[in-house]
């Protein structure tokens, strides 16, 4: 199945270029490995690489972007050097690519290769109660930091589980009837608030229809 990551890398205009990884959500292991020197991760830097990133940083058109893919054979990353769309805002990319039970995390890259690494957290509830049999993936969780210590991801793990074990209560409670859907996604937006904090950010998205 993969653990798949979407990335998004700052361009100088300060729009971004979106890439896919299919093994990138793993231990968050994108975070250490993505440096100036390997713009897609790998442990061998190469100078190809380099300029490929800078000029799809660089390009406007989905034409350039085609004429510097077409001029190289790439070797195999552990992020896909093809992008999946160019020039989009963050906002664009949670609100329209992100699939937040698919995706299981999400990285920024700004132009100094500082990262910010985002763990996903998807509002569904059809797999933990009876009450609710279908879910949009796409506009429906949240995205969550994580502390690090030495390139390391501290309570990672501890994280997810505790989020699955809140998920496990909501849709009890839902079948119970304590709780309508909108509620239930309320409730669990401000538990992650409540737990994130003050060096973890939450970045929460709601469907529009929740009844």
């Amino acid at each position: 199945m993969g653990h798949r990551a979407l990335l998004a890398y700052e361009r100088p205009d300060s729009t971004y270029n979106l890439h896919y990884s299919h093994w990138g959500a793993q231990d968050l292991r994108l975070k250490p490995a993505i440096t100036e020197q390997t713009p897609f991760g790998g442990d061998d830097p190469d100078e190809t690489l380099r300029i490929v990133h800078r000029r799809l940083r660089e390009g406007t058109t989905e034409r350039g972007v085609d004429r510097v893919l077409d001029a190289h054979d790439f070797p195999s990353r552990q992020v896909d050097i093809e992008p999946w769309a160019i020039r989009v805002t963050i906002d664009e990319i949670i609100d329209e690519y992100l699939d937040f039970l698919h995706h299981e995390a999400f990285y920024v890259v700004d132009t100094d290769y500082q990262i910010t690494a985002y763990r996903t957290h998807w509002f569904g509830l059809q797999h933990d109660c009876k009450a609710i049999d279908d879910a949009p993936t796409v506009g429906n969780g949240a995205l969550r930091t994580v502390r690090w210590y030495e390139s390391e991801p501290v309570g990672d793990g501890f994280a997810q589980g505790e989020f699955r074990g809140l998920k496990a209560v909501v849709g009890d409670m839902l079948d119970r009837g304590a709780f309508t859907w909108a509620e239930a996604i309320e409730y669990m937006a401000s538990t992650l608030d409540a737990w994130v904090d003050d060096t973890e950010e939450l970045i929460v998205r709601r469907p529009q229809l929740v009844e």
